[in-house]
């Protein structure tokens, strides 16, 4: 992660927000990817490991180097001690590997956290061997990752500054479309794009509302700045919002768009 206008410093927090779900996303990602095994995988932005994990896991990688400028995170990526990789603190825009290092470059809800996509993009394709395959996915913010489209919702039904934070506006990257631009403007080829499904579900809406309030990610780090009694008019407005099951529990889609090019 790379956006310096949001809070990212912490893995706990974010594995609570953002993990659990980030996890169950990475293997649906690489099965659409389908790829042979004993490749060597760059993962650019890898945050606490949930697609290196992933890639670890399901295609027995030649070689896995996972870079984020996150120390902290790459320290949470570490102490899994479930996957084997080298780990670097560094910058998308500036990868410290060199050219046609690796069979397949991946970044995994990263990229609309990059300062600079388009010189992010540049840094994938020089360290990347000719015929391989640079792929990404990001959250569909705007549309249909739900729990966090219905917190954004009801933020700005009740506070008029909400708006310019909420992701579906600070990240059009995140749209099928300008996804697709971004890559055919770097230059490659044969770009495919689908939407990748998960469901997140909740015990009850203490367990949707408490991870809000751990200070990691944007929407959390907004709800930080507000006083007791906006962040109280928000739980209130939300909880109106959400429809529980029968048993109290609380079921929402999480989509992902994904995106790969040949070099």
């Amino acid at each position: 992660m790379e956006n310096k206008s949001d809070t990212w410093n912490s893995g706990d927090p974010y594995e609570y927000f953002m993990g659990r779900w980030s996890r169950l996303m990475a293997p649906v990602f690489l099965n659409w990817m389908n790829v042979p095994y004993n490749l060597s995988w760059l993962d650019v932005g890898c945050g606490t490991g949930a697609l290196s994990e992933a890639i670890f896991q399901n295609y027995i990688p030649a070689y896995l180097c996972c870079i984020d400028p996150s120390a902290d995170f790459l320290e949470k990526a570490k102490r899994k001690n479930s996957f084997d990789a080298d780990f670097f603190t560094g910058s998308a825009s500036s990868l410290p590997f060199a050219d046609n290092s690796f069979d397949i470059v991946v970044s995994g809800l990263a990229l609309n956290f990059f300062i600079d996509t388009t010189a992010a993009l540049s840094e994938m394709k020089r360290v990347l061997k000719k015929g391989g395959t640079i792929a990404a996915y990001v959250w569909d913010y705007s549309g249909k990752m739900e729990f966090l489209r219905l917190f954004w919702d009801a933020a700005c039904e009740v506070d008029v500054n909400a708006s310019e934070l909420d992701e579906g506006n600070r990240f059009p990257i995140c749209n099928v479309d300008q996804l697709r631009e971004k890559f055919e403007q770097s230059g490659l080829t044969g770009i495919e794009i689908t939407l990748l499904d998960i469901d997140t579900v909740f015990k009850n809406f203490e367990d949707y509302w408490n991870p809000f309030l751990g200070g990691q990610g944007p929407a959390p780090s907004y709800l930080a700045s507000l006083d007791t009694d906006l962040q109280e008019r928000i739980k209130n407005n939300l909880h109106k919002k959400l429809n529980d099951d029968p048993n109290g529990s609380i079921r929402l889609l999480a989509r992902a768009i994904a995106i790969r090019g040949v070099l």
